[in-house]
């Protein structure tokens, strides 16, 4: 009875630690929201640092240090060119250009504002996001709306770069 007890702790404890143990996650979180009053989409995006950074060389082969104190503004200039080849949208069937505003950290996340202005009605909305792909084929880029109150919700993943929201 003992021996029994042994082994099914011995088999519990492996498996948690083989089920449990630390995994990487290539996520980013990508939110816009239609601000009716002031015809505007408002937007931000989450993105691990490391990953930005190492995309950033991977596509440039220019080592970059966003988020660490020897950040330059180059750095930046070359986030934001990255990011803004890398994900598109377009209002009613039409490319609509995205404005970069800011950027802040949360801990190992870069927070990034943009905005497009003078979008008086929403029918449809395309998002195409490719960001992180090249680096991780596992990458999933989340994008979450709030249009006329209504929330709705996009997976884009190396198999599937682009989604309509309506």
């Amino acid at each position: 009875m003992k021996k029994i007890l042994l082994y099914t702790l011995i088999g519990i404890t492996f498996f948690a630690g083989t089920s449990f143990g630390i995994h990487k996650f290539y996520v980013s979180i990508y939110q816009i929201k239609y601000t009716q009053e002031k015809k505007m989409l408002q937007i931000t995006s989450r993105i691990f640092i490391d990953d930005l950074n190492a995309v950033l060389y991977k596509k440039y082969n220019k080592k970059t240090f966003l988020g660490e104190s020897n950040e330059s503004p180059d750095d930046i200039v070359l986030m934001k060119k990255y990011i803004l080849e890398n994900f598109t949208l377009k209002v009613n069937g039409q490319q609509k250009t995205i404005n970069y505003l800011s950027n802040e950290l949360e801990g190992n996340v870069i927070v990034c504002y943009y905005n497009i202005k003078e979008i008086s009605k929403i029918k449809t909305l395309e998002v195409k996001n490719t960001a992180l792909l090249e680096l991780n084929s596992e990458q999933q880029n989340i994008i979450q709306s709030t249009i006329y109150g209504e929330k709705q919700s996009l997976l884009l993943t190396e198999s599937s770069v682009s989604g309509m929201l309506k």
